[in-house]
């Protein structure tokens, strides 16, 4: 386990991650993010793209779970209740206990599981420090809290150096 900012790749969505790959890889536990990772801030239904991506990981072995650190009511549960996948709400990324908690959930082992996000400093540090591969996305829309525009600036060396080091 390590205190990395780094993940392993930078892609542009969750739909460019291949289940087939990541199967053929031996992962059976895909730990994702909500917020500008399966959906957009305040979007309650998951995307017809985020439905069929979850389908397409159930073909080839793989479960998705939301791990999410949303404090708003309801959101994650209702969220993962329409997509049909467990969940864990204010699981408090970065810390490795909610990715523990998950995996145990789950019946998974940290190289059995990936964990896919949009943030650094939440959904890949704590990966990495939970002994867990870490997959960036790019966020869905940074539109509406200016703070977002910052803290992505400031991952940026980070996601460069995750381009060059891709897992798939």
């Amino acid at each position: 386990m390590s205190f990395s900012p780094i993940p392993r790749g930078v892609y542009p969505s969750v739909t460019d991650i291949s289940p087939q790959v990541l199967a053929a890889k031996g992962i059976k536990l895909v730990l994702a993010d909500l917020d500008n990772t399966l959906a957009a801030y305040k979007v309650t239904e998951p995307p017809a793209e985020a439905a069929a991506w979850k389908e397409a990981l159930l073909n080839n072995g793989i479960q998705l779970f939301l791990l999410s650190n949303s404090r708003k009511p309801g959101r994650a549960r209702n969220f993962a209740e329409k997509l049909g996948i467990p969940f864990q709400g204010h699981s408090g990324k970065p810390k490795k206990a909610g990715y523990l908690r998950a995996m145990e959930r789950m019946g998974a082992k940290p190289e059995e599981t990936i964990m896919v996000g949009d943030q650094i400093f939440t959904d890949t540090l704590g990966a990495n420090n939970a002994g867990v591969t870490p997959l960036l996305v790019k966020p869905i829309r940074l539109a509406g809290n200016p703070f977002r525009y910052v803290r992505y600036a400031i991952e940026t060396p980070f996601r460069e150096i995750g381009k060059r080091r891709p897992f798939l």
